[in-house]
């Protein structure tokens, strides 16, 4: 399998990949032509980034023109891990994957199949979630075939660990902001700094990927609310009190009632879940999924 999608690879062509986050679309950064087709089959805008996965800090390095010793740490604690990295960008990163920004975005997937496509295919890769633009992001092989059918060859690293997309921060001198949460926190981010002067804040940016107002959105009509209805016609989902369970079953939950005989989607969820750092990420899924712009109704 790996001898397959290496040589797609190589010929400017696409691969989806599993990481530990979701599955991507991935391609040569060097091949505009694979970074094409990815924009064209998930029909994603161009002025969306991508982000850029690594088999290590070496193949990271050249990609940017600022690696700081702030990046050292960060990377010696969560990479191989579900964390990228926002730098300015080398002059040898195309600006189609930047969308035309001075930054990119970096992460080493913790993933072995991923890990040994970048590293036998001597390429990092671009690789944006394996789905059509703005929908629900896929933690299996069986959800992208669901996308894209048979057009796109799929490399098979069974179910996501994590579930939801990583942390996305952008790196400067005396500062961390965290663009978009994910399932490292920035306690934990700021435990990893020897700095401990560095700010770490949250802040969203067009510099992210996911930062649109509406992103992983199923077909159907998607409302959050404290309690349970009894509605024959609506598909319920509990969310678990545990943050690595909820994260882990997010996507899978809102791809399976999608495909339910029913006309929409409740999502019941603890108020104080939004006070808790650890459930950052999956409320910021949650909200950008749903259908209402308030959390309970």
């Amino acid at each position: 399998m790996i001898n397959e999608a290496k040589e797609l690879i190589i010929n400017e062509d696409v691969v989806a990949i599993p990481t530990e986050t979701v599955y991507g679309l991935a391609g040569s950064i060097y091949s505009s032509k694979a970074i094409e087709k990815i924009f064209k089959i998930k029909e994603r805008p161009f002025f969306d980034p991508l982000i850029v996965h690594v088999s290590d800090v070496q193949m990271a390095k050249p990609l940017t023109t600022n690696w700081s010793k702030t990046c050292d740490e960060l990377a010696k604690v969560f990479w191989p891990g579900p964390l990228t990295l926002v730098l300015p960008k080398a002059e040898s990163v195309s600006d189609m994957i930047t969308s035309g920004l001075p930054s990119v975005g970096i992460r080493c997937p913790n993933h072995p199949v991923a890990l040994d496509l970048i590293k036998s295919a001597n390429t990092p890769l671009a690789a944006p979630s394996a789905n059509k633009f703005t929908k629900t992001s896929p933690t299996s092989k069986e959800h992208v075939r669901s996308e894209f059918g048979d057009d796109v060859y799929i490399l098979d690293g069974g179910q996501c660990e994590i579930g939801i997309e990583s942390t996305v921060i952008g790196v400067f001198d005396n500062e961390i902001k965290i663009y978009r949460p994910g399932m490292i926190s920035s306690c934990e981010i700021k435990e990893a700094l020897t700095d401990q002067k560095i700010k770490v804040s949250y802040q969203e940016s067009p510099v992210s990927p996911g930062a649109l107002k509406h992103h992983y959105m199923p077909k159907k009509k998607v409302t959050l609310l404290k309690e349970a209805s009894n509605l024959s016609d609506i598909s319920t989902w509990i969310v678990p009190t545990n943050p690595q369970i909820a994260a882990r079953e997010l996507y899978s939950k809102l791809r399976s009632m999608d495909e339910e005989d029913t006309k929409e989607i409740h999502i019941v969820l603890d108020e104080d879940f939004k006070s808790l750092e650890s459930f950052k990420g999956i409320l910021n899924r949650l909200d950008k999924a749903k259908t209402f712009d308030h959390y309970f109704v």
